[in-house]
């Protein structure tokens, strides 16, 4: 009986406790040993600051240009060994660049599409026309008809300089209207995927992603300077190596573009050798660089303004070649040493354009004159 009464008090007590603490209370919950405040009382800023100028120039350029970016959608058909033929959508972006509604993009963009189609970034949509490519230069030019369209203001790509801030807009992974941020952090030569060379592609850290491809590249001023085109990557995705078209080499065709619907590309009509300063020595040149004009192409544009070509026989290694050709130091000033500085500067022109070559003749400095032809038998 004495052990009893210890255990029905403690009994007794336990049910209190729970009928006070939780049963009382409606329903099962630990108990709090917190009491609730009337009102939460937080801090909160004084004033909304003011964007600073950096911040002020990055909506600038987003809302001066927004409204010209466009997301392209193309649709092709492929053939599946299987399945047979299977419709495959891709998507891209692009820049309108005249009231008339002309929209420059990547070919491969566009390339081998039955249907395209542009979405503005006020969601209107419309159907597309193809209306020029060039496969070598990776540009194309599709045309939406409508009105109040604004074109994008296209900069200078000359003078581009490592370190200048750049942004990109376009649609990555189809999410419209995203522009992102970075530098230029190289100018050099880079091969697309296909193996076709950009001479001068502006290299950046600005995140590039798929989809972005055909949008601008702008400068602070909102000023277009490229044209994105791909990105260095193994995973597919952005990893701070992102690559555009300087605008400088669309300008030069884009008149072809629209007008012809292909590239009047320029050709000088001649065959040349790279010269080193050993070769030159060698040879007896009067200069230490330049292209050596082996050959020149009957009836082209080298042999109109009256460029000679070799007239020895001789051998570079084991390969013949012929020498005491003229040899072509600069075109418009600008010095050429190999087939690379030649091909940059006949992507800034186009067939019918005049450019003044700076030669030798023997030891004889002279400049010429020369027209363009145009090289029909490049895409």
């Amino acid at each position: 009986m004495k052990l009893l009464r210890p255990v029905l008090l403690a009994v007794v007590f336990a049910g209190a406790f729970y009928y006070f603490t939780t049963y009382r209370s409606g329903q099962f919950h630990p108990t709090s040993w917190f009491a609730r405040p009337a009102k939460v009382e937080i801090t909160e800023a004084a004033a909304v600051e003011p964007f600073d100028s950096e911040e002020q120039n990055n909506i600038s350029v987003y809302r001066k240009n927004i409204d010209s970016v466009v997301n392209i959608t193309s649709r092709a058909v492929t053939f599946d060994f299987f399945y047979g033929l299977v419709p495959q959508e891709g998507q891209g972006s692009g820049f309108i660049i005249d009231k008339e509604g002309h929209v420059l993009t990547n070919y491969h963009v566009i390339a081998d599409a039955r249907q395209v189609e542009v979405t503005l970034h006020n969601r209107k949509k419309y159907r597309a026309t193809v209306i020029g490519t060039d496969r070598s230069h990776d540009l194309a030019v599709i045309q939406i008809k409508g009105s109040e369209f604004t074109p994008m203001v296209l900069g200078d790509s000359g003078k581009l300089q490592v370190g200048q801030k750049v942004y990109a807009i376009g649609n990555p992974f189809g999410l419209s209207g995203t522009m992102t941020r970075g530098i230029i952090s190289s100018i050099r030569p880079v091969q697309e995927p296909d193996g076709m060379q950009i001479d001068e592609a502006i290299q950046t850290d600005a995140a590039i992603n798929p989809g972005n491809s055909g949008g601008p590249l702008l400068n602070w001023h909102g000023e277009v300077i490229g044209i994105n085109t791909m990105i260095a990557s193994n995973v597919g995705q952005s990893a701070g190596i992102g690559f555009a078209i300087p605008v400088n080499t669309a300008k030069a065709v884009l008149n072809d573009l629209v007008t012809l619907g292909r590239v009047r590309r320029p050709a000088l009509g001649v065959r040349t050798i790279p010269i080193t300063p050993e070769l030159a020595e060698q040879m007896g040149l009067a200069a230490d660089n330049g292209l050596l004009v082996v050959q020149v192409v009957p009836g082209g544009a080298a042999d109109r303004a009256g460029l000679k070509g070799g007239t020895e026989r001789a051998y570079l290694g084991n390969i013949p070649i012929m020498v005491g050709g003229d040899l072509i130091v600069a075109i418009d000033g600008q010095d050429v040493q190999d087939q690379q500085d030649l091909s940059q500067v006949m992507n800034n022109h186009r067939a019918g354009d005049t450019v003044r070559l700076t030669m030798y003749r023997g030891k004889k400095k002279m400049d010429v004159s020369v027209v363009l032809g145009e090289a029909r038998e490049q895409v």
